[in-house]
């Protein structure tokens, strides 16, 4: 199974000396062939094909801006996904593209920020992409957030959605635990 990534994220998923290739090769049993040339990374694995997915989602999640460190939590939770908005495919120019990508992210990151606590997904802005990982209720209040902000919505209208989405979260967690 092969996946693309830009190139200059290939350093970042092998890691000094090739560190962090091998404790994500290790981790998911799989083996990677990496063309530094082209991004292309090929996931192997001969034991467990569902680990080679999630090795490959791993592989996207570094290529589409995750830290490592932030990525590697894919592989603690089966039910953890990575979701990615292509912005190209709804923004015309590249001024369009650079004002909504400094819309999702904020004033010192202080918008994105906002987002990954109350929707509890990590958010990833890189190249024409909007990287979302977390559970999947997670992922659909964070998109809806940043379509929300796609359509120009404000963004207190946005931040006032994403509190109303984050109580309701915590008192379904409450519920699940019986409290409620």
């Amino acid at each position: 199974m092969d996946v693309k990534i830009p190139e200059e994220r290939v350093g970042v998923l092998v890691g000094p000396g090739g560190s962090m290739k091998h404790h994500i090769e290790e981790r998911t049993r799989t083996t990677f062939e990496i063309d530094s040339e082209t991004g292309t990374v090929r996931v192997a694995s001969t034991e467990d094909p569902l680990l080679a997915m999630r090795a490959m989602d791993l592989v996207r999640a570094i290529g589409r801006g995750f830290s490592p460190e932030r990525a590697l939590s894919i592989l603690d939770d089966d039910m953890l996904m990575l979701d990615v908005l292509d912005l190209s495919k709804v923004m015309g120019t590249k001024s369009d593209m650079a004002r909504i990508k400094g819309r999702i992210i904020g004033k010192d990151g202080k918008s994105r920020e906002i987002m990954e606590r109350l929707s509890g997904a990590k958010v990833s802005v890189y190249g024409k992409t909007v990287a979302l990982l977390g559970y999947p209720e997670q992922i659909r209040i964070a998109r809806a957030a940043i379509e929300m902000l796609l359509d120009g919505a404000p963004h207190g209208n946005v931040y006032s959605f994403l509190e109303k989405k984050h109580q309701e979260l915590a008192k379904e967690a409450l519920r699940d635990q019986g409290v409620l």
